[in-house]
């Protein structure tokens, strides 16, 4: 399952750090986004484009994580050759992770 399936996002720079917030749709659904979006994974699905560190913020009374990426932007918005600059595309592109069947199981999504 993508997780478009289960969440939304929203994405903000700030020179050259990127911040992803994912946002569950459903409150039953939190648990299983705050077990499987690490910012290992996180890391590792942007790894062509984060050379420092992730760390996650947990927000449970919104739904939310939030994931602070530095050194995520070619050296921010004045220094890249990025067509998107500003990174707004990142959370659409953090919607392509897939969530494991197994574990959607576990938590009973379907």
């Amino acid at each position: 399952m993508k997780l478009r399936a289960l969440a939304h996002s929203r994405a903000g720079d700030k020179g050259d750090i990127s911040n992803i917030s994912v946002i569950v749709y459903h409150e039953k659904d939190y648990a299983l986004l705050e077990r499987y979006l690490t910012p290992e994974r996180v890391k590792l699905h942007f790894s062509e484009i984060v050379d420092g560190d992730v760390v996650r913020y947990t927000l449970p009374k919104l739904g939310a994580l939030n994931f602070v990426m530095q050194r995520a932007l070619g050296g921010g918005v004045t220094r890249s050759l990025a067509l998107d600059a500003h990174g707004k595309c990142l959370s659409s592109a953090i919607m392509n992770l897939e969530i494991p069947d197994d574990l959607c199981k576990t938590f009973s999504i379907v």
